[in-house]
């Protein structure tokens, strides 16, 4: 067991981490496969590991320490719908947060962000100029925490929703709703308005939702 238990240190495994293979197993410790796994049962006692069959040995996670998923690996758990709720959820609440306390440097930064995503050529831009503007807007939000968490629920969107949609053109067509959204938006924040900012952002994400996925 004492072997068993140097090598996982020496691994650098972390709480929740998959163990090799038993078989990987013995050949790195040089032990049969009945003492490898008289230390495995041991270990298991202990509450230092956990075995599921069929998916492997894993190093047990401290009751008070419970595993978080890293943000990529959140969206193997989620659909477009779920990401959309989430954006319901947060989104007009930001947009609230940047139209007390947005900057004119920040409103600056929006501005340019809505003018970009109308003169996008292909979607691929403009979808980065559309990011650049959710990203603009957190930022006028002059809170840390609440542009970091933007920047990680967009990385989950793209992921589990973008990568579903298909275009039936090269770029927006110039009728794109989002371009009066956004710039319903822009202005809300301009005019320091917070709950016209926070209802126009809310409507802005419920019209994308419903045109990509249906009403949610």
């Amino acid at each position: 067991m004492d072997s068993l238990k140097a090598f996982i240190d020496a691994g650098g495994y972390a709480p929740g981490d998959r163990l090799p293979a038993e078989r990987d197993l013995i050949g790195a410790l040089g032990m049969s496969r009945t003492r490898l796994r008289k230390a495995l049962d041991a270990l298991e006692r202990e509450g230092l590991i956990w075995r599921h069959v069929g998916k492997g040995t894993f190093l047990a996670v401290p009751e008070d320490k419970p595993i978080v998923p890293e943000m990529p690996d959140i969206g193997h758990h989620l659909t477009p719908v779920k990401v959309m709720r989430a954006r319901l959820s947060i989104e007009p609440a930001i947009a609230r947060e940047a139209a007390v306390n947005a900057s004119g440097k920040a409103v600056s930064q929006i501005l340019r962000a809505v003018e970009a995503c109308e003169e996008a050529e292909t979607w691929a831009e403009y979808e980065a100029h559309d990011d650049a503007f959710h990203h603009a807007v957190a930022v006028a939000s002059d809170n840390l925490l609440l542009v970091t968490l933007y920047d990680q629920m967009n990385k989950v969107q793209r992921n589990v929703a973008w990568r579903r949609v298909v275009r039936d053109n090269i770029r927006p067509p110039r009728s794109h709703t989002s371009f009066e959204e956004h710039r319903n938006i822009a202005a809300a924040v301009e005019a320091r308005d917070p709950m016209a900012a926070h209802d126009s952002m809310r409507r802005h994400i419920g019209s994308v939702s419903a045109r990509l996925f249906g009403e949610i």
